[in-house]
């Protein structure tokens, strides 16, 4: 008696398997946008609620990219309600971080082996490090494109700036190259990166050349540009933004007093510091500040008397503008927890090719970081500084 035999085709199943697979997730994730988008309009689709806070509009599809293949998504799309899925979210993440890595494997000339196992973790498969020149280049010109797109805010009444120091190697040779980075609060409340570019070091001309070239792009309506201590910023936002003042960040004022204050003395002295600026007026806080010069001086911290009474003026601005904004726009902390990210992940490339390759790097990070909820979220009521300064003069 003859035994039948099954003979099984290993691709053909493979393929069924992966397909399933990819079905499930598809029906999963879309699953999931209906559930975010029931939550946010408190009912269900068809419901009649009195807690209702918005209404389905329907769908538009967007193509997203998974391990198990291409799925296609059912957005919801919501009136009276805003829809920010975490799976697009994710989905953001995902396309920054491969324009990231095809940049970081470029320019630190990373192993075949690496490469492959980079690539099969972000997109499923494997890409030979013979094509990621190719893409990088693809990357660079949107990075580009996006760099020096139109600012569309209107008016940008603050302004933070700042600069990061990266290694390149020029000729042989390793030097510091400046990234020039600037990012503001629009006049309706949200951050939003300006834009950066390389200066070569934080002189006038560099801060000048950076300053124009955000202006020709439409930046407008500055108040305040808040900033650390950099003579070259200082002389060119007065060249360039005549009108707007200028406030030095609290935070890096401290230190620069910190350095000459012996170890055993700093908490006492930052105490002295943080009260200068938990003051109800500018008065207050210039009174505040003349006793601790005297109260330094009776330390003998003579060195540091000199700084306080030298410095503090600047870091006083704020108490020109509307009090429920003055913990936003007295320390430069916006840019500088961006830019702590910024100098993790240039870390890992070591010294850059040459500036153009640095500012790549740190321009798909700010991309990544504007398409985010960061951009996304009020960051501000800007009706206190249009009562303050009158919507005419918030124009002019």
């Amino acid at each position: 008696m003859s035994e039948k035999i099954v003979q099984l085709n290993e691709e053909v199943i493979k393929g069924q398997i992966k397909e399933l697979v990819r079905g499930s997730v598809e029906e999963t994730l879309n699953e999931l946008l209906e559930a975010e988008a029931e939550k946010l309009t408190q009912a269900a689709r068809y419901e009649r609620s009195e807690a209702r806070q918005g209404y389905h509009s329907g769908h538009y599809d967007r193509n997203l990219t998974t391990s198990s293949g291409d799925v296609t998504l059912h957005v919801p799309r919501l009136k009276g309600v805003s829809f920010e899925t975490a799976i697009i979210e994710r989905y953001r993440r995902r396309e920054s971080s491969v324009e990231e890595a095809l940049i970081e494997m470029y320019l630190a000339g990373v192993s075949v082996r690496r490469v492959e196992d980079i690539t099969e973790a972000l997109w499923g498969s494997k890409v030979s490090p013979a094509t990621i020149s190719e893409l990088n280049k693809k990357a660079y010109v949107h990075i580009e494109d996006w760099r020096n797109r139109p600012l569309h805010g209107d008016r940008y009444p603050y302004v933070y700036v700042d600069g990061i120091y990266l290694r390149r190697n020029w000729g042989g040779e390793y030097e510091n190259v400046a990234i020039l980075v600037a990012i503001a609060v629009n006049e309706d409340g949200y951050r939003e990166v300006l834009g950066a570019a390389e200066g070569m070091k934080e002189d006038k001309a560099s801060w000048v050349n950076f300053f124009q070239w955000l202006r020709e792009r439409g930046l407008d309506g500055v108040k305040l540009v808040v900033g650390d201590k950099c003579l070259g910023m200082l002389e060119a936002v007065g060249e360039v933004f005549p009108e707007a003042k200028y406030q030095r960040c609290t935070v890096h004022f401290y230190r620069n007093v910190f350095s000459v204050v012996p170890r055993s003395k700093v908490k006492l002295v930052a105490k002295m510091l943080k009260a200068i600026h938990a003051q109800e007026s500018k008065k207050a806080s210039r009174e505040k500040a003349k006793a601790m010069v005297a109260q330094l001086q009776e330390m003998k911290l003579k060195e540091a008397a000199k700084k306080v009474e030298d410095g503090v003026e600047e870091t006083l601005t704020y108490c020109d503008f509307p009090s429920e904004h003055w913990t936003r726009i007295r320390t430069n902390n916006v840019i500088e927890r961006l830019n702590r990210e910024i100098r993790r992940r240039t870390r890992v490339v070591g010294a850059f090719p040459d500036g153009n390759s640095a500012l790549m790097l740190v321009c798909a990070w700010l991309r990544h970081v504007a398409g985010s909820q960061w951009g996304n979220k009020k960051y501000m009521n800007m009706k206190h500084l249009d009562a303050a300064f009158g919507q005419a003069d918030l124009a002019g």
